[in-house]
């Protein structure tokens, strides 16, 4: 079974969890969160929840930061025609906004699931940001939203539970304060950074 050959491999597991996660978001895969809860729910049973959790953590904020990027370079330079044409509303309220907020924008971005994950990679590569700038901002935005995907991965029972316990197991304490998490925390981290948004001025006025 998966468990077992994890359990014989490990590190094997984690480097193909890595290089999953960079496919599924450099190809701009929707499916990014679920991943992230599998992930940290596996690791959860090969190192415990303590190791596991930060091991997945690291280990998916790196992989969506480089899937990311891979998805904005390819966006900029072999897709650029074709993501115009599909999101180019778009691309004008991005480079006015970077232009008032700069990096703080895209920070906001990462931070605030408002606009699909896939579309800020793609948006992105059409502007003039840096990759390195964008790269070093996206893995900060996206650390906070990763540690809270990791922890309602990690409160998933194992299969044992689930069979000793039956429904009874998923409906623990932990696996509601984790859903609930999930819901308040945009709300939470918009109104938060709408207090440190940069304050621009009208130069016509």
């Amino acid at each position: 079974t998966i468990l077992e050959y994890s359990a014989g491999h490990p590190w094997l597991v984690v480097g193909l969890a890595f290089l999953l996660y960079v496919i599924v978001t450099g190809v701009s895969l929707p499916v990014a969160a679920v991943i992230s809860m599998g992930i940290a729910w596996l690791f959860k049973l090969m190192f415990g929840a303590f190791q596991g959790f930060f091991i997945a953590v690291v280990i998916i904020s790196f992989a969506s930061t480089s899937g990311a990027t891979l998805a904005f370079l390819m966006s900029r330079f072999l897709f650029r025609d074709v993501i115009q044409h599909k999101f180019g509303d778009r691309l004008k309220s991005f480079n006015e906004a970077l232009e008032r907020e700069g990096a703080f924008y895209l920070f906001t971005l990462r931070l605030i699931p408002a606009v699909p994950f896939f579309a800020i990679n793609l948006v992105m590569g059409l502007t003039p940001i840096r990759v390195w700038t964008y790269w070093w901002v996206s893995q900060l935005g996206m650390l906070a939203g990763t540690a809270v995907y990791v922890y309602a991965g990690s409160q998933f029972p194992s299969l044992q539970e689930l069979a000793e316990k039956g429904a009874s197991g998923v409906l623990k304490p932990q696996i509601l304060f984790a859903f609930v998490l999930l819901g308040i925390f945009p709300i939470a981290v918009k109104k938060i950074m709408a207090r440190f948004r940069p304050v621009t001025s009208n130069s016509n006025t």
